[in-house]
């Protein structure tokens, strides 16, 4: 093992010798040399020059705001590593494969690894072979990480998800709160939160927790000009759909609450000619990756999903963003519906309610908190289900099948999630979603070595030539397979290339560290009788509480009556926010405050303007007076929600032909 992190770091540090020169750049010749921009977004630059100067930082920028780079481009330069935490894991595999075609080494370390195989990363890293290493919270708890990281050259300490380590937020991990013991440990190293949504309290809260040294806060405004946010009142929600969607032309994303809804609305648009497919965390890894490169080079239009699609997910021209249901956070629908309109065009953010929805989410809350019974019979189970011994498991993660967890232990779906949720929160477990990553190999013995095994294993020969043919860096440290690929190439079947890695593993020869497929189960701490469990109960009813107060929050953005970007802005403490001029509150697309008569003569009006062609809406607001155009726009707009105008590709409308 120590001659394979030996022979990584002979490999690795060349290259990062290279790179060292060009660390010592500005920023903004970094940013053009790797990432192509001759200029930073709004606040990045600031950002950067903050943690440069030594300052911790705390950094708000909204979805696609461009936060990875805020500490990506510090990280190259300064001497020394970035550690990254995340929560996670899909969206530090595209972090890393996105550093390493840019030419910038990097690894991650996560649940579902193997011991092994997170103890030759450590090394590497504490040898100088990666400029950025990504960490879960719950791997930075081990002994083995506090142990190496005391032996890295740490320049940054970045926090990714920062609302995580506040109770007071709406994704809260306690994992995170031992974030800040890494600061004994690292005195001199500046620490950088980002998030992209933040209350005034959980800022503070953050600071706190991290253990700032002093305050030193950058914060984007939350306002889209260009996004157009809109509640509709529908009991028919997939007909709505349909309409908003022949309406709005371009990509979209639909969110919807099961897995089972993502299939069977992918399916209904199908059906009426409507590109779609459907996303969701229990897909392979290889039909996750399918689906989220045809809906992002456009082969798909719409993609229908849960909330686990859309992390980290660079697609700037997406047009709508529907919510089939009203989350259970403002923070949540904030963050899912800003994946619209990244490139600063207009887009749509559009919301269907109905009053059975309010009521879902006010029963959802009732099972979201389950009796302390219930949850000790849920921790037993999951002793039974890992078969760990009582006083052993800290630090030890399975494959978690949560229906067959359910179903082997007779537990019921929805409490029994519910219950895990709470131990992840009271920090006995965690469970992560499938890691999605492909299996690795590293060949760590010598070639003498391997020679030797080849011949005294015939059976293996031919696979092993294979893949060191295939992938001649294999060598040098963990590489992804296909196991597809080498199974064509020795013509042998998958199971049988599995089987040959698995024993060449065994007998030291390799690093195999195989697919993952199922979530990750956690023990973060040693596995205790159930009579033995124990939860803060005054943490529990404050987090209750919290939750009560975000659903009454996110139900009074549904059906209060106000412009809808200032409704979200407030809740953001931007208070003194304008109206937006877009919303279907500012534009009056509900219809019953103008009187009848008078949408009835403007409607009739805007049809005689189309009468002969299609026009864009700036020359229909032409043929009306300059102090009308207001009302027209209202009018315009909801005919268009309503389809008895149609708008094409190019923004020009049209009186919709009845079929």
């Amino acid at each position: 093992m120590q001659c394979g992190s030996l022979c990584l770091v002979a490999l690795r540090i060349p290259k990062l010798l290279v790179l060292c020169d060009e660390f010592m750049q500005t920023p903004v010749d970094i940013l053009q040399k790797f990432w192509g921009y001759h200029a930073f977004r709004p606040l990045q630059e600031e950002i950067i020059q903050s943690v440069l100067s030594g300052r911790d930082t705390l950094a708000l920028l909204p979805t696609g705001g461009g936060k990875s780079i805020c500490y990506q481009v510090p990280a190259l330069c300064m001497d020394g590593i970035t550690l990254v935490v995340s929560p996670l894991i899909a969206l530090m595999k595209d972090q890393v494969q996105n550093l390493e075609r840019r030419g910038i080494p990097s690894a991650a370390i996560h649940a579902g690894m193997s011991r092994r195989t997170v103890d030759i990363i450590f090394e590497n890293a504490c040898n100088g072979a990666y400029k950025l290493l990504y960490l879960s919270p719950e791997r930075l708890q081990t002994d083995m990480a506090l142990a190496r990281i005391q032996r890295m050259n740490v320049s940054l300490l970045a926090v990714d998800e920062a609302h995580c380590v506040s109770q007071w937020g709406y994704d809260f991990r306690p994992p995170y709160l031992k974030i800040a013991d890494l600061r004994s440990l690292l005195p001199k190293t500046p620490v950088m939160a980002l998030t992209a949504t933040a209350t005034r309290e959980v800022m503070a809260d953050i600071q706190e927790k991290l253990a700032f040294t002093h305050q030193q806060v950058f914060r984007q405004s939350f306002q889209r000009d260009n996004l157009s946010y809109s509640v509709l009142y529908e009991d028919k929600k997939r007909e709505k759909l349909l309409d908003i969607l022949r309406n709005v032309p371009g990509s979209g994303i639909v969110y919807v609450r099961t897995r089972g809804e993502t299939k069977e609305i992918a399916h209904f648009l199908k059906q009426h000619r409507i590109s779609a497919d459907f996303y969701h965390a229990g897909l392979t890894t290889d039909e996750r990756s399918a689906k989220q490169e045809a809906w992002i080079s456009g082969k798909t239009r719409i993609i229908v999903c849960t909330n686990a699609f859309g992390m980290g997910i660079d697609k700037p021209d997406v047009r709508i963003v529907v919510h089939m249901y009203l989350p259970d956070s403002l923070e949540a629908y904030f963050q899912e519906a800003g994946r619209g309109g990244r490139d600063g065009k207009k887009s749509y953010a559009t919301m269907l309610y109905s009053a059975a929805d309010g009521a879902a989410l006010e029963h959802y809350l009732k099972t979201a908190y389950p009796p302390f019974e219930f949850v000790k019979r849920v921790y037993q189970a999951l002793g039974s289900y890992s078969q760990l011994a009582i006083g052993a498991g800290a630090g030890e993660s399975i494959d978690f099948d949560f229906g067959l967890f359910c179903n082997n232990y007779k537990l019921d779906h929805a409490p029994s999630h519910a219950a895990l949720k709470l131990l992840e929160q009271e920090g006995w477990i965690s469970v992560s979603e499938a890691p999605g990553m492909p299996p690795k190999v590293h060949v760590t013995s010598s070639r003498e070595t391997m020679y030797d095994y080849q011949l005294r294993n015939q059976q293996a020969d031919t696979v092993l030539k294979t893949m060191l043919r295939a992938y001649p860096g294999i060598q040098g440290g963990l590489l992804d397979i296909s196991l597809g690929v080498v199974a064509k190439y020795a013509k042998t079947d998958m199971v049988k290339v599995h089987q040959v890695l698995e024993a060449a593993q065994a007998s030291e020869i390799l690093v195999y560290e195989p697919q993952k497929e199922s979530p990750q189960l956690t023990f973060i701490k040693e596995r205790v009788g159930a009579e033995n469990l124990t939860i803060d109960q005054k943490k529990f009813k404050f987090r209750k509480a919290r939750a009560e107060e975000k659903v009454k929050q996110a139900i009074r953005y549904a059906e209060d009556r106000k412009c809808r970007s200032q409704l979200l802005l407030a809740y953001f403490d931007e208070p003194e926010s304008k109206p937006c001029g877009i919303c279907d509150i500012c534009t009056g697309r509900n219809k019953n405050e103008m009187q009848d008569q008078v949408f009835e003569t403007y409607a009739q009006k805007i049809k005689m303007v189309l009468r002969e062609e299609p026009l864009p809406m700036e020359e229909i607001l032409k043929a009306f007076a300059l102090k009308r155009q207001d009302t027209v726009a209202k009018v315009l707009t909801y005919l268009l929600d309503e389809s008895v105008l149609a708008q094409d590709s190019e923004g020009k409308i049209s009186v919709r032909k009845l079929s």
